[in-house]
């Protein structure tokens, strides 16, 4: 394998692979409308990397602003300049910070999102309880903060899953060469719920980055997660899950549900209302 000037750079690969930020948005902006029947203009995004989620949020509307909040300066900084500052002017509403969630101080907004399961950072109950009142304060009365979440009967169990990635395109809109991501869950504890993942990308015969990202995190539940909103002072909590289509794979469509049946593997969205 070779590499060259061209070789794509691995955050634009994990925004390929990972992040599906138009359906994030279109999901938020949705909730919000529903309950306030008005748009939502603030986001937080809370470990943010690249921002790529809070840049989105300002190029779509002209009247909104965005904070990113992340304590990692390398995505922050790759992030600025390949998603923030081709914004132009709109860059000017995107506020880029480089600080710890549980002190960082922004005006109230009315969304904050902690997504990619980042918040999994926080492995005992009393940290992500800490956190979960930190946001809280970060929003406006009436404000959401939205979290996803994953499980099944495979996230506890050590695997890969291979999916190809074709057609994707990196910031400046040029198109990305097929590449192979792989997603390791390479160890659970039962005990401690605590799950080390990697994330393995491969562009055949171009460069393999094998461990491109690694996560320490606890395998918080659904259950776990709203107790824990709950006692941090939220009002209200709703879950939204996605359904299967005949093949057995998500049909992309979430919902509010009271419950549902578990699966090999699900993802789900947690809202928490102030």
């Amino acid at each position: 394998m070779h590499t060259n000037a061209r070789t794509p750079h691995r955050f634009v690969l994990y925004s390929a692979a990972a992040q599906e930020v138009d359906a994030d948005l279109d999901f938020v902006r949705r909730l919000y409308r529903r309950r306030h029947a008005r748009a939502p203009q603030r986001l937080r995004e809370d470990f943010c990397g690249t921002a790529k989620l809070a840049c989105a949020w300002v190029a779509d509307r002209a009247d909104c602003q965005a904070w990113g909040v992340d304590l990692d300066p390398a995505p922050l900084t790759w992030g600025d300049r390949h998603y923030r500052q081709p914004l132009g002017s709109a860059a000017e509403r995107v506020h880029l910070l480089q600080q710890d969630v549980l002190r960082a101080r922004t005006p109230p907004a009315d969304v904050l999102l902690a997504l990619n399961f980042s918040y999994f950072v926080f492995q005992q109950r009393a940290a992500l309880r800490a956190y979960l009142r930190r946001a809280r304060a970060a929003l406006a009365p009436g404000g959401v903060a939205v979290f996803d979440i994953f499980g099944g009967t495979g996230a506890v169990t050590a695997t890969r899953e291979q999916t190809m990635i074709r057609g994707a395109r990196g910031p400046d809109g040029a198109r990305l060469p097929a590449f192979r991501f792989t997603w390791e869950h390479a160890h659970y504890d039962a005990v401690t719920q605590r799950i080390l993942c990697h994330m393995h990308f491969e562009i055949p015969g171009v460069r393999r980055y094998r461990k491109a990202f690694t996560y320490d995190w606890r395998l918080w539940t659904i259950t776990e997660l709203r107790e824990l909103l709950s006692e941090a002072g939220f009002k209200t909590t709703e879950v939204y899950t996605h359904g299967f289509d005949k093949r057995g794979t998500s049909d992309g469509i979430y919902r509010r549900v009271k419950r549902f049946d578990n699966q090999i593997g699900w993802l789900a969205y947690v809202a928490a209302w102030r």
